[in-house]
């Protein structure tokens, strides 16, 4: 399986978090292919800078030791993003959806409103 992590979940994994649970822990382990978009680092800057968010300095070098591989967005990727129905409107959720759709990964989340896609995806709830 080829995945997908919305930035809750990269987040979780990287501190070993309980809100991660096992069976989603492994199956990030022993995914063919894990990544994490550029999305998702761009939420955490902005979360950090609003004081809504702590995040050590270093993540990115933490997710870059790991297999979990930086996905990078594409111009495809922003007019998919675009042109999604209204579901939801968090543009970085909306930004893992297309690109889940282009590159046909399954997105590992815990939010309960992304399924509506009909993108794969793997709920990470306890």
């Amino acid at each position: 399986m080829k995945l997908l992590l919305d930035t809750h979940v990269l987040l979780w994994w990287l501190a070993d978090d309980d809100r991660l649970p096992a069976a989603t822990r492994d199956a990030v382990s022993v995914a063919a292919e894990a990544r994490f978009s550029a999305a998702s680092v761009w939420e955490i800057a902005i979360k950090r800078t609003l004081g809504r968010l702590e995040v050590p300095e270093d993540y990115l070098e933490a997710v870059e030791a790991s297999d979990i591989q930086l996905l990078s967005i594409t111009g495809e990727h922003a007019e998919a993003a675009g042109a999604l129905p209204r579901h939801h409107d968090d543009p970085f959720d909306r930004m893992l959806i297309a690109q889940a759709r282009i590159d046909e990964l399954t997105l590992v989340t815990a939010d309960r409103r992304l399924p509506d896609y009909g993108v794969p995806v793997l709920l990470a709830r306890q």
